[in-house]
C-alpha cells in the first residue's frame, strides 16, 4: 500500500474546492438528475479531481462517488475498505450562492467512517477527523482541536429550518421544549456540532451515505454521535440501497433523544 496521510486528502479537497469556486464565480447551467436533484459543471469538475486524486493516492482502494454511484451491490457489498465521496454536497446551496456547500471525502472501513475531510470553499472552512485521533478545524497553518459541548446547554441549539419543518421534526422540537433553531445547509450541520456551536441535528427524511460519512467521522472524533432512531451508530455499505435511515446527530451522547420521538 502506498504511504499517504490525511494531508493528502485535504490537498485533494482543496483542489476540488478551487475548481468549484471557478464555476461559482460565473454564470452556470443547472441540469436535473433522475431524482430531480440539481447537477452543475462544478459537481462534475470536483468529482473528476477527487476521483483522480484518490486513485493516484490509493490505487488499491475503490471509490464510490455520488456522481458515479453505479457500482452494483454484488461488487460493492464485498468492499471492506473504500472511499465515499460527495464532490459537492449542497448543490442547491451552490445554486443559491449562499456559500453553504461542501466537499466531502470519507474513508470507510468495515461499515465505519474512519477518516473524514469536509471543506466549504466559499467559506474557506475546513475540518477533518480520524477515528482514534481526533477532530480538527484548520486555521491557517495550524489545527484547532474540536470537542463537542457536554453536557448540552439549555435551551438546545438545533439544526432545523426556521420556517419550513416537516411534521416529525416539528413534533420532536415541541418535545425538546425551548430551543434555538439554526438553519444551515449541507454537511456543515454536523461540523457545527463538532465545534460545539450546535447541539442536535434531527434528520427525518432521505439522505444518501455520501452526504453524511465525512462529517459523521468529524463529529464522532470530536466526541459526538450519529445514531439511527433505534440508538445504533449510522453505518455504511450494509445494504443494497445507499439511502440512510432516519438519524439524529448529537454533541452530547447522553441526551435522551428517544423522549423526542413519536411513541
Amino acid at each position: 500500500m502506498s504511504e499517504w496521510s490525511i494531508e493528502d486528502c485535504i490537498a485533494i479537497a482543496r483542489r476540488a474546492g478551487a475548481a468549484i469556486m471557478e464555476i461559482y464565480a460565473q454564470d452556470f447551467d443547472v441540469a436535473s438528475k433522475s431524482d430531480d436533484s440539481p447537477l452543475t459543471a462544478a459537481d462534475m469538475a470536483s468529482h473528476r479531481i477527487i476521483c483522480d486524486g484518490l486513485a493516484a493516492l490509493t490505487p488499491e482502494v475503490p471509490i464510490l462517488s455520488e456522481e458515479s454511484a453505479t457500482t452494483d451491490w454484488a461488487t460493492r457489498g464485498a468492499w471492506k475498505r473504500y472511499w465515499l465521496v460527495d464532490p459537492l454536497d449542497g448543490t442547491r446551496e451552490f445554486v443559491k450562492k449562499n456559500g453553504e456547500f461542501t466537499v466531502n471525502i470519507a474513508l470507510i472501513e468495515d461499515g465505519d467512517a474512519v477518516l473524514g475531510v469536509v471543506y466549504a470553499p466559499a467559506l474557506d472552512y475546513l475540518v477533518h477527523g480520524e477515528k482514534g485521533v481526533g477532530a480538527f478545524l484548520r486555521d491557517g497553518e495550524r489545527d484547532v482541536e474540536l470537542t463537542t459541548q457536554r453536557p448540552a446547554p439549555n435551551p438546545l441549539r438545533v439544526a432545523a429550518s426556521r420556517s419550513h419543518l416537516d411534521a416529525r421534526t416539528a413534533a420532536a422540537l415541541e418535545k425538546m421544549g425551548p430551543t434555538e433553531r439554526i438553519g444551515m445547509g449541507s454537511s456543515l450541520k454536523f461540523c457545527r456540532i463538532a465545534e460545539a456551536r450546535i447541539d442536535v441535528y434531527p434528520r427525518f427524511g432521505p439522505t444518501s451515505e455520501w452526504d453524511t460519512a465525512a462529517a459523521q467521522c468529524v463529529l464522532e472524533a470530536a466526541g459526538g454521535v450519529v445514531l439511527t432512531l433505534d440508538g445504533q451508530p449510522l453505518r455504511y455499505n450494509t445494504k443494497d440501497s445507499v439511502l440512510n435511515p432516519d438519524f439524529i446527530a448529537l454533541g452530547d451522547p447522553d441526551l435522551n433523544f428517544r423522549a423526542w420521538l413519536d411513541d
